[in-house]
């Protein structure tokens, strides 16, 4: 039992982070509603600095994700600024920053991740 026990702590903890798109992808927004008794909203702006779409759908999805939440992660190209004011509704991010994005991502609150590309 021990045993079992402790490959399960040493896979937990031995798994691919988050570190892994250093250099590729950066965070320049992030928004959570403060509704902890229901649907929580995560909204998410990325800098793509040198990705692929497999990437940036592999980062979407290492997201955190609550149960009949949503997460949106949007992704723009590496002229946005570093800082992005978030919103809680639609269209989330200031449209003036619309023609850099590239991609979004959706897991809806069912589980289900949509990967869109905007612009190839």
């Amino acid at each position: 039992m021990a045993i079992i026990l402790l490959q399960i702590i040493r896979t937990s903890f031995s798994g691919p982070g988050l570190e892994r798109f250093e250099g590729k992808l950066e965070e320049v927004g992030f928004f959570r509603n403060e509704n902890n008794t229901g649907p929580v909203l995560r909204v998410y702006a990325v800098k793509v600095i040198e990705a692929d779409r497999e990437t940036m759908r592999a980062f979407a999805d290492a997201q955190p994700h609550t149960k009949y939440g949503r997460t949106l992660v949007f992704f723009f190209s590496d002229q946005i600024p570093e800082k992005v004011e978030l919103a809680p509704v639609e269209p989330y991010f200031p449209q003036e920053y619309l023609p850099l994005l590239l991609a979004k991502f959706e897991k809806t609150p069912m589980g289900e991740g949509r990967f869109e590309v905007v612009q190839p």
